[in-house]
């Protein structure tokens, strides 16, 4: 079934690197939280069984940012985020953000699929340095939103699909829920973060913004012999509720 656009990405000023990408494969967008989101493809329940075997989405609209430095750690667990001592992991919080520890020092932290951006934008809001000298130590932001494209793939076959383009072992029982490799895919340096839906398999790709359509460009090539496609926000919102 062919999707028509309820909104015109085009018009907006958050929207995804991929939208003219999107809008060939037949993507219908709506607005989430100010930004034009590719919701579905026109079939929503076809979408949820590829979601479930092999699938590609686009969240890069949605709110993302980082924080870095000495004390960064301190300040967001003292803002009321809840962050383990690992690297390279990533801490469930309770709206359902995901903080990714990258460092000893360096948390990337990604909305929630709601997308409302409420935890992002209070602690953009919430940081400053403060008038004391020496200053407190509570390191610094670094914005994601433009920097990184944020992809989501899905679905029982992603580990094989993934052993064509990067060298880890992404299989369920050697990188477990929470996960995160910063390694090589498709020749490009990517953060790869495992974030299951429900019982769906699901993992977060990040990368440099410049090199999205190259991206979604290998990763559907790869998943092609497993029969793998492009799905919207809404199918991944139904597999993550179960």
């Amino acid at each position: 079934m062919a999707a028509e656009t309820a909104i015109a990405p085009g018009s907006y000023l958050r929207r995804s690197f991929l939208y003219r990408t999107l809008l060939g494969l037949g993507a219908r967008f709506g607005e989430v939280a100010g930004a034009a989101v590719a919701m579905d493809f026109g079939d929503t329940e076809a979408e949820l069984a590829l979601g479930r075997r092999m699938a590609i989405a686009d969240l890069s609209p949605l709110p993302r940012t980082g924080f870095k430095g000495t004390g960064t750690i301190e300040w967001l667990t003292g803002q009321g985020l809840s962050i383990g001592p690992e690297s390279n992991k990533g801490h469930l919080q309770a709206g359902g953000e995901l903080a990714l520890r990258l460092a000893p020092t360096e948390i990337l932290l990604v909305d929630a699929l709601a997308g409302t951006g409420a935890l992002m934008s209070r602690l953009n809001a919430g940081w400053s340095w403060g008038q004391e000298r020496p200053r407190k130590l509570i390191g610094y932001p670094m914005p994601r939103s433009e920097s990184h494209f944020w992809l989501a793939v899905t679905g029982a076959a992603a580990p094989a699909m993934f052993a064509k383009v990067c060298g880890v072992d992404l299989r369920p029982h050697r990188f477990a829920p929470g996960a995160i490799a910063q390694t090589s895919a498709a020749k490009m340096s990517v953060i790869i973060a495992r974030h299951d839906l429900g019982t769906v398999p699901g993992f977060y790709l990040l990368a440099d913004s410049a090199s999205a359509e190259y991206m979604w460009a290998c990763v559907v090539d790869a998943m092609a012999e497993f029969g793998g496609g492009p799905v919207g926000l809404t199918t991944l919102r139904r597999l993550a509720g179960g």
